[in-house]
C-alpha cells in the first residue's frame, strides 16, 4: 500500500472548502472556521503522505490518523470523500436524521479510526496505535486550544518516554478558540520550546503551504519518517501556522466564524467567493 497517484492538491483543497461551506449550509450548520484552517493539512496527509487505500479502509498496513480536534469533522469528511472513501454525494446528508456523518467523526464513516471531539484525548489514542505497531506511521491532528488540556501533555510525555518515532502530531495553530485568542485564555507560547521540553522534535511551517507541509511530513527513501521523525525514536510535532476561516474573508481570523449555520443566501455568497478565488489562483 502506498500514497495515491499525484493529484492537483490546490484544486482538491478548493473543492474541500466548498464542501465545508455546503455542510455549514445544512440544517445543523458546522464548525466552519476550524475546519477551513485544516484543509491543506488533511489534504496533504491523505493525498501525499499517508499509506491509505479507500478500497480497503481497514487494511492492516495502513497509516493511522486520529483527528483530536473532532469538531473539524466536516473538513475530514470532505477530504475522505474526495479521496474516495465514500461518495461525494453523501456529504449532502451531513447532520441529517440517520446520517453517519455526524458533528464529530464516528467509526461508521470509512477512514475514521476513532470517535473524537472530547478534546484532549487524540494524542493519547494515537500513542496507542503507534505503540501497537511501530511499523506504520501514526498522526494526531490537534487544535491549539486543545493543548490547554492537561491530558495532552501527559500523553506527550508518554510519547517521548516510549520512543514513538513513528508518531507525528500536527498542531493546527490558528490562534483562536471559541472564546477568543488562545493567548488570552491560557497562553501557549513559547509553544515550540514547550514541545521540545517534553522530548519532541519540532518543525514549524506555514500550514497553508503544500510544499512546506510535504517537506515536514514526508518519508525519506529509506522508509523512515525523514524530516518528520528523528532516528533516535523521538516523536515529531509539526506546528502548522494557519488562519481560522481560511478562504472566506468575512470570517478569516475572526472568532465569530467558529461555528456557522449558513442560510441559503449566505452559503451561495460564500461559494461564490471561494469559486472566484479558485479562478484567480488557477495556473
Amino acid at each position: 500500500m502506498g500514497a495515491p497517484a499525484p493529484v492537483d492538491l490546490a484544486a482538491t483543497a478548493h473543492r474541500v472548502r466548498e464542501h465545508i461551506v455546503g455542510m455549514c449550509g445544512g440544517p445543523e450548520g458546522g464548525h466552519l472556521g476550524g475546519s477551513m484552517s485544516l484543509v491543506e493539512i488533511l489534504t496533504v496527509l491523505y493525498f501525499e503522505v499517508m499509506r491509505n487505500d479507500p478500497r480497503r479502509p481497514a487494511a492492516p498496513d495502513r497509516d493511522i490518523l486520529v483527528l483530536g480536534k473532532g469538531h473539524g469533522a466536516i473538513c475530514l469528511y470532505g477530504v475522505l470523500a474526495e479521496r474516495g472513501f465514500f461518495p461525494v454525494a453523501e456529504l449532502a446528508e451531513y447532520a441529517r436524521p440517520g446520517s453517519r456523518l455526524m458533528g464529530h467523526p464516528v467509526r461508521a464513516v470509512p477512514g475514521v479510526e476513532m470517535p473524537t471531539g472530547s478534546l484532549g484525548h487524540g494524542l493519547a489514542l494515537a500513542n496507542g496505535f503507534a505503540l501497537a505497531d511501530r511499523g506504520r506511521r501514526c498522526f494526531a491532528v490537534l487544535g491549539d486550544g486543545e493543548l490547554q488540556e492537561g491530558s495532552v501533555w501527559e500523553a506527550a510525555m508518554a510519547s517521548a518516554a516510549l520512543g514513538l518515532g513513528n508518531l507525528t502530531a500536527v498542531v493546527d495553530r490558528n490562534r483562536l478558540q471559541i472564546t477568543g485568542p488562545t493567548e488570552d485564555a491560557i497562553g501557549l507560547e513559547p509553544l515550540a520550546d514547550r514541545w521540545r521540553s517534553f522530548g519532541w522534535s519540532v518543525r514549524e511551517v506555514d500550514g497553508h503551504d503544500f510544499a512546506a507541509l510535504r517537506e515536514a511530513l514526508a518519508r525519506d527513501a529509506s522508509g523512515t519518517n525523514g524530516s518528520a521523525a528523528r532516528r533516535d525514536g523521538a516523536p515529531v510535532v509539526v506546528i502548522a501556522h494557519t488562519v481560522k476561516g481560511r478562504g472566506l474573508p468575512s470570517v478569516e481570523a475572526k472568532t465569530r466564524g467558529h461555528y456557522a449555520r449558513l442560510s441559503g443566501r449566505q452559503a451561495d455568497r460564500s461559494l461564490a467567493v471561494l469559486r472566484a478565488r479558485r479562478r484567480r489562483e488557477a495556473p
